[in-house]
């Protein structure tokens, strides 16, 4: 009998073939498969179910002492040239497969609820199953090419979800901007692929990491050339994992449902860059600089995203901005030569963001039985509060996932962030004074998204207030009035089993998950490296430990304390206070650190302009050359259709003719 890690092919297949019959059902049959809601949904849950089983057979086989396996088949050769495929699994790609088939199982469960009455229902879980298989696909790809394969159809799966309401412009706006950005980072990545292809011959991740070295000692390659390959292979987790400045399609991907938003942020798209960064740890290693810029990217990406995160009311994007910080955290950890430490942050990050994304997605809900499925108002937590009591699951777990995300202990998020911060005090203290910045403004930020969420009283019936919030949103009221501002249908309640069973589920890891990565003893350490995790534990220091440590829960401590002060017991309204002493400090993270009026400005405004320059050429050179020749062809031949007389005279006398012009032309050219 084959042991789990020889069919562990079959992760990825299984979703994508239950993905495929029901794509094909849709295709042929659109009516009748669209009626089968509970039978497509059982399917594909089954499908899903039976990867994630077989994914966790896997995992506790390498947590057993098991091998690496890798199979490989030759895909294309020609001559001395094959580029071989198949799949590897090994301690990391373990932990990521159970990780990604354990949220996305969750997910859809949660989907089932959550999407009820969406008449794209079918369509949602055909478009999430591709989208797991994809990543899966991705995790267990053994060389680059392979997985760039899968990245791409990632990024398709990606902007099916983000503008899966087309008929939303905000919804399709966001798609193409995901797009787009994306596109970007990606052709960084192709071309870093091929560049180092062209400098070691491989695609193997090991052999690119030893060809490269043979050949800048051998001087083929120069050590410039090399540092600009891999930055460029950079690029493509830069854009996916949503990095300083390639960061500004993920809040827009809020536009999506709710669901998505979650796998997105927990354990797909944005967790492959981290990943391939892991991945490429031996090639990256080598160069101590693109690992300096690793990590400072990562630390301003972290800063960055907290920083905007303060001023956001719409609950998924304040979440959004919050996944934009804690990646940073992930690749600050990358760029310090710690990847065990990012990979373990990714997650636990995974655990308690996955639930606090569906968390707002059950508060979302619930405040659309009052205000209606105006997104604007839905989700404004301006509109929110007293819901505590109304939806105890889903407040008691958003809680939870704020406390870890705070990083506090014992819970989950403690342990990791805190070996990033350790690993950055080493390494580089300047980038860990603003790490630890950031780790009380994410407490801060957190608990302000909770007060005004669940605590105080409820403001969802205010339609002076949901009026003022449209008008300035850019809604016009004197048109359909009626329809934007909500009517009540009906309470806040809470969410129905398939959507709360989920928030509890993922409450268990991540408030205990952290506990197999304390620093003396990680056993997620010893998985991922034991050599390294064997070091850790040798020269662990708890004088060190608990003095930053201790600094950490200090001062995110202060920041849950000062959202207290400022959200629950409203001693101070400290975003008036801000915004009138700090105007300029304000608009500048009200604004986005302006990076989208840059973008806006330079980029989209700029290819118009482009695009506009290139019609005009297009239409008075290329076009005009076109037509002159159409003019020149018709009058020539208007001309000439005279010649035509079909008398034997008339054509002796236009040969006369020409004689004589021949000559006389040729005396004159003598003379």
């Amino acid at each position: 009998m084959p042991s789990a890690a020889e069919i562990a092919w079959l992760i990825p297949v299984l979703p994508l073939v239950g993905a495929i019959a029901t794509g094909l059902g849709l295709i042929a049959f659109n009516s009748t498969t669209n009626r089968m809601r509970k039978p497509v949904a059982i399917g594909l849950l089954t499908c899903l179910g039976a990867a994630t089983v077989l994914s966790y057979a896997v995992l506790i086989d390498q947590l057993s002492g098991g091998l690496p396996v890798e199979h490989l088949f030759v895909w294309a050769s020609a001559g001395s040239f094959s580029l071989p495929m198949g799949y590897v699994v090994d301690p990391l790609g373990a932990v990521m497969l159970a990780l990604v088939t354990t949220i996305a199982l969750l997910v859809m469960i949660y989907s089932h609820g959550y999407m009820a009455h969406d008449k794209g229902y079918v369509r949602f879980f055909t478009y999430l199953a591709l989208f797991s298989s994809s990543m899966l696909g991705l995790i267990i790809s053994p060389n680059l090419l392979e997985i760039y394969v899968f990245w791409e159809l990632v990024g398709m799966c990606s902007y099916l979800l983000v503008g899966f309401w087309y008929d939303r412009e905000g919804a399709a706006h966001a798609a193409q901007k995901a797009f787009v950005v994306n596109r970007v980072g990606d052709f960084g990545l192709l071309l870093g692929i091929l560049g180092l292809f062209w400098a070691t011959g491989s695609f193997d991740f090991h052999g690119i990491a030893d060809g490269l070295l043979v050949a800048i000692q051998g001087g083929t390659v120069p050590a410039w050339a090399a540092i600009t390959l891999c930055l460029l292979v950079f690029m493509g987790p830069m854009a996916k994992s949503a990095q300083f400045p390639l960061h500004v399609w993920l809040p827009d991907a809020m536009e999506g449902p709710t669901p998505i938003s979650a796998l997105i942020h927990a354990a797909t798209m944005v967790a492959a860059g981290i990943f391939l960064v892991a991945r490429l740890e031996p090639l990256y290693s080598q160069f101590p600089f693109v690992g300096l810029v690793i990590a400072v990217v990562g630390t301003i990406t972290c800063f960055l995203g907290a920083s905007i995160a303060l001023t956001q009311m719409d609950l998924k994007k304040g979440l959004a901005y919050s996944t934009v910080s804690q990646l940073g955290y992930m690749m600050l950890a990358m760029g310090c030569g710690a990847p065990v430490a990012g990979m373990f942050h990714l997650v636990t990050h995974a655990f308690f963001k996955a639930m606090l994304f569906l968390g707002s997605g059950s508060v979302i809900h619930a405040m659309e039985e009052v205000v209606g499925h105006e997104p604007i108002l839905a989700q404004d937590m301006r509109l929110m509060g007293g819901l505590r009591k109304k939806m105890p699951i889903t407040s008691r777990t958003f809680f939870i996932g704020c406390i870890a995300i705070s990083g506090i202990p014992p819970l989950a998020g403690f342990w990791s962030k805190d070996e990033i911060l350790g690993q950055a005090f080493s390494t580089f203290p300047i980038l860990w004074a603003f790490g630890f910045l950031t780790a009380g403004m994410t407490a801060f930020y957190m608990f302000r998204l909770y007060f005004l969420t669940f605590e105080g009283t409820f403001r969802g019936n205010d339609k002076d207030l949901q009026a003022s919030l449209l008008r300035a949103s850019g809604k016009s009221l004197e048109e359909g009035e009626e329809e934007l501002i909500g009517h009540p249908s009906g309470s806040v309640h809470e969410s129905s089993w398939p959507m709360t069973l989920p928030l509890v589920v993922l409450a268990v890891p991540s408030v205990f998950i952290g506990l197999l990565g304390t620093p003396w003893n990680s056993k997620f350490g010893f998985l991922l490296d034991p050599a390294e995790a064997a070091a850790m534990a040798t020269s662990f220091d708890w004088g060190e430990f608990l003095l930053l440590a201790g600094a950490s829960v200090l001062i995110s401590s202060a920041g849950i304390v000062l959202a207290t002060f400022a959200y629950y017991l409203q001693r101070l309204d400290l975003g008036k206070q801000i915004a009138s002493r700090f105007p300029l400090l304000n608009t500048f993270l009200v604004k986005k650190w302006y990076l989208d009026d840059i973008n806006e400005k330079i980029f989209v405004q700029g290819s118009r302009r482009l695009a506009r320059e290139v019609l005009e050429v297009d239409a008075k050179v290329v076009d005009g050359v076109v037509n002159l020749t159409g003019i020149l062809t018709l009058g020539s031949g208007e001309g000439l259709k005279y010649f035509e007389t079909g008398r034997a005279q008339f054509y002796a006398l236009v040969v006369f003719g020409g004689v004589i012009a021949l000559v006389a032309l040729f005396g004159v050219l003598g003379q």
